[in-house]
């Protein structure tokens, strides 16, 4: 039995929304994530997708792709992305009625992994925008959106918050954390969220939403104050489910 994670899934099995023009790596991706998740998940794992399942703006137009996760091998546990629209942070408990036992949505809740608590939320990154000098040091940013961030950031750690209560209120010690945003922007050497790890005894926090090559080392990726940090988009790992933890 082992735990793995991979993002950014971005399926259009019922929306106009092809990936090719993002890059070679996006060509068939959906044949590539069926090929490697079954050679690499087995039955009894668990698999953690985080975020970004689906273009669908409603749930009736992401019933294939969420078909398609289903699908998959292995227990199947899905985050919050800042694409899919068809999940409502208040509508969570219902996704997890409805799709029960096939699928398990995690926001404001926490799954089990062994004798460890996985929790997580979408989270939040500041991206700009940012303003440049002729050197391209970055010397200035919007301060209306950089409030705004702040907003999401707090509602986001209330969100995660919640999760780690419950587990451990459910008497969990040990935690596994995910994010579908980076846990730092580009300007951040630590964060609300890297802070939590720290506070709650993380041994692994696991993140996406960073594409291409210019982008993947946007955020901390290895260790990092005590903390294991795994970048898990899709076209980095090349659609390959990472492992977290055997």
């Amino acid at each position: 039995m082992a735990l793995y994670a991979l993002g950014d899934l971005h399926l259009s099995f019922q929306a106009d929304k092809p990936m090719d023009s993002f890059g070679r790596v996006w060509k068939h991706h959906e044949r590539k994530i069926e090929k490697y998740v079954n050679q690499i998940v087995k039955p009894e794992d668990t698999l953690v997708l985080t975020g970004d399942h689906s273009w669908g703006r409603k749930l009736e137009e992401c019933r294939e792709d969420l078909a398609f996760i289903e699908n998959l091998p292995g227990r199947k546990i899905l985050l919050r992305g800042n694409h899919d629209m068809f999940w409502d942070a208040k509508k969570t408990e219902r996704l997890n009625r409805e799709f029960s036992p096939r699928l398990f949505f995690l926001q404001n809740n926490f799954a089990v992994y062994k004798d460890y608590a996985l929790v997580g939320t979408k989270g939040f990154a500041f991206e700009g925008p940012f303003y440049v000098n002729y050197r391209g040091q970055i010397i200035g940013w919007d301060e209306e959106r950089q409030i705004q961030a702040k907003k999401l950031v707090d509602r986001e750690m209330t969100r995660l918050r919640e999760s780690f209560r419950l587990a451990y209120g459910a008497g969990y010690r040990k935690f596994i954390m995910f994010l579908h945003y980076p846990p730092t922007s580009v300007l951040e050497k630590t964060s609300p969220f890297t802070e939590i790890a720290r506070e709650y005894g993380v041994e692994t926090v696991v993140y996406s939403h960073c594409h291409g090559e210019s982008r993947f080392g946007d955020s901390i990726r290895g260790d990092f104050q005590g903390v294991h940090y795994i970048l898990v988009s899709g076209d980095y790992l090349n659609f390959h489910p990472a492992l977290v933890k055997e």
